[in-house]
C-alpha cells in the first residue's frame, strides 16, 4: 500500500506518540523497523501518519520500547480501528479543506474542549445565518457551493452539544466578539439568543473576557484546547487565514493551558457573563 498523500491530523498524531514513544525508549527507527520485519522507509512512513499501523504491531512496539503506560497504549490501539471513511466529516473530503476535516476529528474523539475566541463567536456555537455571514466575506469571495457546504459542516459540528453524554465545554469569548456586528441586528439578535440557550446546559460554560480586564492576553487568533482520552493525547489547536495548526508537544500543551487559565481568571463568571449578553443584545 502506498503512503498517504494527506494524512489526517489524528493519523500523524498517532505517528509522532510513535516516535515519542521510541525516543523516549532510546530506540532508534532503524532498530524499530528490524523489531517489526519491515524497512526503514516504511518504519520513517508510519511514524509520519502516512502510513498506518495494526494494533498488534503497535502493542509489539510498546513491548520493545519497554513503555508501561497501559492507559496511553490503548488510547492509542484504538486509534489504529479508525478508517478513513467512517465518519461523517470524510464527505467533505476533496470538498472542504484538509482544516475543516480535522477540527471536526479533533472535536468527535475530545473528552472535553476548552477555547478562547477574540474576534468572532466560536464555531460551535454559532447559528446558521452567522456563519453563513463568516464564510461569506468579500475578501475570500467563495463559490456559492462551497459557503453552503462550509455551513452545513460547521452546524453538523455542533451536533456533538446533542450527544447522550457530550463533553464539558468551557468557551471564553472576548468583549470584542461580541460588539462586531457581523450580519448586522437581526443576525446578532439570533446568535445572543443561541449563546445564552447554550449557555444553560450543564455541560456548557460561557465566560465573557471584557474589555476592562487589565492583563494582557497573550492570543489573537481562535484558540482551541481539546482534553484527550488520556493527558498525553491533548492537543492545542489555532485557526488563521492559512489553516489550523496543531500542538502536542508537552511545553506548547502548557503554555496553551496556561493562557486559557488566565483568561478564566480575568474573565465573568458564568451568570455575570449571560447578563452581559444579555446587556449587549438590547444595545443593538
Amino acid at each position: 500500500m502506498p503512503p498517504r498523500e494527506n494524512p489526517t491530523a489524528r493519523q500523524v498524531r498517532l505517528g509522532a506518540e510513535l516516535r515519542k514513544m521510541r525516543e523516549r525508549a532510546g530506540k532508534t527507527a532503524r532498530e524499530a523497523a528490524g523489531r517489526l520485519g519491515v524497512d526503514q522507509a516504511r518504519m520513517s512512513n508510519i511514524e509520519a501518519g502516512r502510513m498506518g499501523v495494526s494494533e498488534e504491531r503497535l502493542r509489539t512496539l510498546a513491548a520493545f520500547y519497554l513503555c508501561d503506560d497501559q492507559a496511553l497504549i490503548d488510547a492509542l490501539a484504538a486509534m489504529t480501528h479508525e478508517r478513513r471513511g467512517q465518519f461523517w466529516w470524510d464527505e467533505y473530503r476533496g470538498i472542504l479543506p484538509p482544516a475543516f476535516l480535522d477540527i471536526a476529528e479533533l472535536e468527535h474523539h475530545a473528552s472535553y474542549l476548552r477555547s478562547l475566541q477574540t474576534l468572532s463567536i466560536p464555531g460551535l456555537l454559532q447559528t446558521e445565518d452567522y456563519a453563513r455571514t463568516l464564510f461569506s466575506s468579500e475578501v475570500t469571495m467563495l463559490p456559492p457551493a462551497e459557503i453552503d457546504a462550509r455551513v452545513e459542516h460547521r452546524m453538523r459540528r455542533q451536533r456533538i452539544l446533542d450527544r447522550d453524554v457530550p463533553p464539558p465545554l468551557t468557551m471564553i469569548i472576548h468583549e470584542a466578539a461580541l460588539r462586531m456586528r457581523y450580519g448586522g441586528r437581526k443576525v446578532l439578535i439570533q446568535q445572543f439568543d443561541r449563546l445564552l440557550a447554550v449557555s444553560e446546559r450543564s455541560n456548557v460554560t460561557i465566560r465573557v473576557l471584557p474589555f476592562t480586564s487589565e492583563r494582557y492576553i497573550e492570543v489573537t487568533q481562535p484558540v482551541l484546547y481539546a482534553g484527550g482520552v488520556v493527558p498525553q493525547l491533548d492537543t492545542a489547536q489555532m485557526d488563521n487565514h492559512l489553516g489550523g495548526y496543531h500542538w502536542d508537544a508537552e511545553a506548547e500543551l502548557r503554555r496553551h493551558r496556561l493562557l486559557l487559565d488566565f483568561a478564566q481568571q480575568d474573565s465573568l463568571d458564568a451568570v455575570a457573563s449571560r447578563e452581559f449578553i444579555r446587556q449587549t443584545a438590547r444595545e443593538l
